[in-house]
């Protein structure tokens, strides 16, 4: 017999502290390096020579575990074939993303993070593919191919930010951000393959 007193019924009233984007309500408040905005998370994937953007998505979530299986998917979609090697930041770290590419069969390098505090039973942090990545990638050295993603990805987000000006949506609602973030990677892709055509 369960003691003490019964669970309150749900309530169709919202929160005191709940808030709504009467602007976007799609949006959702995302936490970056320079604070809080409103807005979505925009994922690229990055060909790790021309710096070609070969996948594209977007979300309102503010994590993005979720978000490295459909792009690498995404990448198969576009090209016809999966990429042999990706590399990640400790944001797409967890232990489906890392069984997922090994089931994928793709060579993959994901920061684990600086977390100091044990998480799983044997008095280490992260489960067994966590533990293999953190080792994988420290027995690699300064020769793992982990070192390469900051010059890949960042530089490309960089020059979509920088170079071309883009610094905030246009549009609003899910779907109209997600095309107007098609067309500014279409934009950099063009330009990228301008360059490339460019007799030296």
């Amino acid at each position: 017999k369960k003691t003490g007193k019964p669970a309150a019924p749900p309530s169709d009233a919202p929160a005191p502290k709940a808030q709504r984007n009467f602007t976007d309500p799609e949006s959702r408040i995302l936490k970056t390096k320079d604070g809080f905005i409103q807005g979505y998370n925009a994922q690229a994937a990055v060909d790790g020579k021309a710096q070609i953007i070969v996948a594209h998505a977007l979300t309102p979530s503010t994590s993005d575990h979720g978000q490295l299986v459909p792009l690498v998917d995404g990448i198969q979609a576009n090209l016809g074939r999966k990429p042999e090697q990706a590399s990640a930041d400790s944001g797409y770290l967890s232990e489906v993303n890392l069984a997922s590419l090994d089931l994928r069969g793709i060579d993959g390098y994901i920061a684990t993070g600086r977390a100091k505090r044990p998480t799983a039973d044997n008095g280490k942090i992260g489960g067994p593919l966590t533990q293999a990545m953190r080792k994988k990638i420290a027995d690699g050295g300064f020769e793992t191919p982990y070192r390469l993603r900051k010059q890949i990805v960042e530089a490309v987000f960089g020059q979509i930010k920088q170079a071309r000006g883009f610094h905030q949506f246009l549009f609003r609602g899910l779907a109209n951000v997600g095309a107007e973030w098609a067309i500014v990677c279409t934009a950099h892709n063009l330009v990228k393959l301008g360059n490339l055509a460019r007799p030296t």
